[in-house]
This record gives structure tokens, C-alpha cells and sequence, in this order.
């Protein structure tokens, strides 16, 4: 009888290990902000913030109804307006709000001089110092696959080095980040929140940030497969297991935005 019930009592401790185990995955629902003024305008718009725009509100919402089913346990947002908002607004179509952490991580990548300048400028200089004839061709490059973010990146900052000619005789203060800077700092806010939410037992977790520091995270994940810009309130699904990895379950997934239309 000792040893029928000393079975047992393992086999309960190895079930509620291994329950353990499968509750501590936690999901994050990896969010770009809603569309915004500079988007609309065609400005580079990375640590510099402009409101949502009636689109981009209305974007949010969908959002928000769309997302209403899945249990989430946190929030976070950068600390730009643009995310915060975004957050905000997907929130408010919940029935249950969460506090909204902020974490200055998850920023846009930072482009320097280039911030609120034209996107054309911006991208030409970065597309002559990549080797390329202009922004079309580098785009072209880019949809083709034969270029990356991580190219794309540090060719804005190798050209923001030299100056902009919309602000001739202005210096580069050095604020342009590099492919390397946005990688860690994504990939490390990115684990804080993930073990964080582990530690609460694990579950699904909203993280509203930016378009090409969402890229640049993929990259640093081990994927290369995006060639173009990701939609504004699109979904990226990861998956941070037990071991400690980042599984990409989705990219760029607007059914949930459909699904709130």
C-alpha cells in the first residue's frame, strides 16, 4: 500500500510539473502602431511622434474588437504617443482594461537628422549609400529579398553621418541608430516582457511598437522573409517558450483587424 501510494504521489508531482512547464509559454501579440500624420505625409517619423489619424484611430478600434476574445494578462506600448495611443484605443473596446506599462525599448528605430524630412530623402541618400540608384530600385531590392533591414538600416545611418541637404551645414549629432543598437534593445525589451509575464504564469501579452523595429526584431530572430513594410495595426504572433526562445508563430496578420470590422 506504502509503495502504491508513493507512485502516485510522483505521478501527481510530475503532472504538476509538467502543467507548470505548458502555463509558463507565453504569446505575444507583436502590434504596429496605427497610421499617423507623418505616415500620411510621408515623413520619417522614428523617435520623432505625430498623432493618429482619424484612419488610424479607426484602425486601433478594430483592432481592439477583433483582439476581444484572447485572455490577455499585460500591455505594453513604447513610450512614443503614436503606440501609447494605439494601445489605449485597443483597450478601450475590452471589457476588462489592463494598466499600460511603457518601455523606452521598444522606440522606432531613431533616424537622426532624417526625422520628420521626407521619406524620399531619407531614403535616396540611404539608397546611394547602399549602392542602389534611388529609393525605387532600393525598395525594388528590398520586395525582391536581395537586400534586408539590417542593410537598410545602417545605410540611413551611414548617410545621416554625412549631413542632410534639407539641412545643409547641420552636423549629425550621432543620435542615428544601427542595425545592431535597434536589435538588442528590441530583443531584450522583448525577453523582460516575456519572463515577466512567465513569472505571472505565463499567457498571452499586447505589445504595441513600430514597423521596422518590428522588422529589425524579425531579423534578429532568425527570419528574413519580410519584403515590404508592415501594415499599420498589423499582428506579429510570437511564441517565448520554457528554454528561453522566440518562436515566430505569424507576421503581419491583419485577420484580427478584419475581424473587428
Amino acid at each position: 500500500m506504502k509503495r502504491i501510494v508513493k507512485v502516485l504521489l510522483i505521478l501527481v508531482m510530475v503532472s504538476a510539473v509538467a502543467g507548470e512547464a505548458f502555463a509558463t509559454d507565453v504569446t505575444l501579440y507583436v502590434t504596429r502602431h496605427g497610421k499617423t500624420m507623418f505616415n500620411t505625409v510621408h515623413r520619417a517619423q522614428g523617435w520623432a511622434d505625430t498623432p493618429l489619424t482619424p484612419a488610424g484611430v479607426e484602425v486601433a478600434e478594430k483592432l481592439g474588437r477583433g483582439l476581444q476574445t484572447v485572455p490577455f494578462i499585460a500591455v505594453w506600448s513604447s513610450d512614443a504617443g503614436r503606440a501609447r495611443q494605439t494601445a489605449q484605443l485597443v483597450m478601450h473596446q475590452w471589457t476588462t482594461r489592463l494598466p499600460l506599462n511603457e518601455l523606452r525599448g521598444l522606440r522606432e528605430v531613431g533616424f537622426g537628422l532624417y526625422e520628420g524630412d521626407l521619406d524620399k530623402n531619407m531614403w535616396d541618400a540611404a539608397a546611394r549609400q547602399a549602392g542602389f540608384a534611388s529609393e525605387t530600385a532600393l525598395m525594388k531590392a528590398f520586395a525582391d529579398g536581395k537586400i534586408h533591414i539590417d542593410r537598410m538600416i545602417d545605410a540611413i545611418r551611414q548617410a545621416e553621418a554625412s549631413g542632410t541637404s534639407s539641412l545643409e551645414g547641420i552636423k549629425s549629432a550621432g543620435m542615428a541608430e544601427s542595425y545592431q543598437q535597434v536589435s538588442k534593445r528590441m530583443v531584450d525589451s522583448l525577453t523582460r516582457i516575456a519572463q515577466q509575464a512567465r513569472q505571472q504564469g505565463g499567457g498571452n501579452v499586447l505589445v504595441v511598437t513600430h514597423g521596422m523595429a518590428i522588422a529589425t526584431l524579425l531579423m534578429a530572430l532568425g527570419d528574413t522573409s519580410l519584403n515590404q513594410p508592415l501594415d499599420n495595426a498589423s499582428v506579429t504572433r510570437l511564441r517565448y517558450t520554457d528554454s528561453g526562445a522566440f518562436v515566430i508563430e505569424s507576421i503581419n496578420d491583419m485577420s484580427y483587424v478584419e475581424r473587428g470590422l
